[in-house]
């Protein structure tokens, strides 16, 4: 944006289009990988489902559960809203402090040691920036819950996938969800996709009708403003 706008280059983008949306698929990805929906669909399809066992794919519990947000922004924020429906407990880690949403959604803020320690939960919901690059490794993963599940609906780089490899292979958490890799896609002989308890999905967290429509009609809007020498309604300002 700096180097743009040094050159005279306006830089536009969406904001407030995606939040509803990716919260949605965060809760979406957790519900999945919390009740094992992906491999329970996979296997009531083979043939080797030919009677019912109580004892197959026993899952874990959401509602009452511990969930922790890592980025309490305006998507992070989202997602609180969403899991206090499901009468969670939630604790979130951030760059600052937001007295105004821990006063209105009752959210715990915690260092992120604290947060991957106590939280059955933990999602990701965090620019990608060089202080988010591998913010999740090895340390981390090594930190969270036994039983904790991980989901990532950030962006690939914010999980050091080595890292997350040995974590579900070695079954240092339980479970993970990721809708963002890195590199996107990933290469199809990458080890990630050979685990059962990975859920990965082709980067859908923006991907519904309503929202893409939105996010091409601010588009536009810039577009048409860009061709008058108009400011940009949805301007990116260098920081």
């Amino acid at each position: 944006v700096q180097a743009a706008s040094e050159r005279g280059v306006a830089v536009g983008n969406t904001p407030g289009a995606v939040e509803g949306a990716t919260a949605d698929m965060t809760m979406a990805l957790l519900l999945a990988t919390a009740r094992n929906i992906v491999v329970g669909d996979s296997f009531a399809r083979s043939n080797e489902f030919q009677h019912y066992d109580p004892n197959r794919f026993v899952g874990h519990e959401v509602h009452g559960s511990t969930l922790g947000i890592v980025g309490l922004g305006r998507i992070g924020t989202e997602v609180a809203r969403r899991a206090k429906g499901f009468g969670m407990k939630i604790l979130y880690y951030n760059r600052r402090r937001n007295s105004e949403i821990e006063q209105e959604l009752a959210v715990e803020y915690v260092s992120l040691e604290e947060l991957l320690h106590r939280a059955h939960f933990v999602t990701l919901n965090v620019p990608m920036t060089n202080q988010t690059r591998h913010m999740i490794g090895e340390t981390e993963l090594r930190s969270m819950r036994e039983d904790g599940i991980l989901i990532n609906i950030a962006r690939g780089g914010v999980v050091d996938h080595e890292a997350l490899y040995k974590a579900l292979k070695e079954r240092w958490i339980v479970a993970a969800a990721i809708d963002v890799t890195e590199p996107e896609p990933l290469d199809r002989k990458h080890p990630l996709l050979s685990l059962k308890n990975l859920v990965i999905t082709p980067h859908l967290g923006s991907a519904t009708f309503k929202t893409r429509k939105r996010m091409g009609e601010m588009a536009i809007a810039n577009i048409r403003a860009a061709l008058k020498n108009l400011p940009l309604p949805f301007a990116v300002k260098p920081t």
